[in-house]
């Protein structure tokens, strides 16, 4: 491992509010009036009937990327930022590792978006890895809301905080529900590393 202490962080359902942010797109288009969306999503949508909708999920991401600048739009989880900027100048090295990348031919736009957004909420970062398998990124300890990486990571014997969504409610294991719990976490887990350097 590297001689730095560092954070593997997910960005959408974890840093930016993805599920709030994709849902009055996703009330367009499928013609719906937003509160006819359930706050409960699930992985893919497809409790908004989104996969089954003309083109399915591929085709409505396109249109929130290239139509609707998605990525530049989102809101940032409250205390995401401040706590970020608090645990970087606490020496914490923070590596974002998004999968936003996981459809052809838009990558310039989601890539933009993705490093202006950062930017726009001051939100302090060293690396930034656009790619699924987040097992492939080294980090001591990282934070992700979707299930699959979590038991990617989790399998790959790697310590990661589940951010809480109702996507992944029904896991158990080192859980934090916002980003106070966050902070808490990281700064003991860098207390404990920097004991043993």
């Amino acid at each position: 491992m590297e001689r730095r202490f560092i954070f593997g962080v997910d960005l959408d359902g974890v840093c930016a509010d993805f599920y709030g942010g994709i849902r009055p797109l996703a009330a367009q288009w499928l013609g719906v009036e937003e509160h006819a969306l359930t706050d409960e999503v699930d992985y893919g949508l497809s409790a908004w009937g989104i996969p089954d909708a003309p083109g399915g999920y591929r085709k409505f991401h396109q249109f929130c990327v290239t139509q609707r600048d998605l990525f530049s739009r989102l809101e940032p989880m409250s205390g995401c930022p401040q706590v970020m900027r608090r645990l970087s100048d606490a020496g914490v090295h923070i590596r974002i590792i998004t999968h936003r990348l996981f459809i052809k031919y838009f990558h310039k736009q989601a890539i933009t978006q993705t490093i202006d957004w950062l930017e726009y909420y001051g939100i302090p970062y060293w690396d930034i890895c656009f790619l699924g398998q987040k097992t492939h990124v080294g980090a001591h300890i990282y934070i992700d809301d979707a299930p699959k990486n979590i038991e990617q990571l989790r399998q790959a014997g790697d310590q990661v905080i589940i951010y809480t969504n109702s996507t992944n409610r029904h896991l158990d294991g080192l859980r934090a529900d916002n980003w106070d719990t966050v902070e808490e976490i990281v700064r003991k887990q860098l207390a404990m590393w920097e004991q043993h350097q």
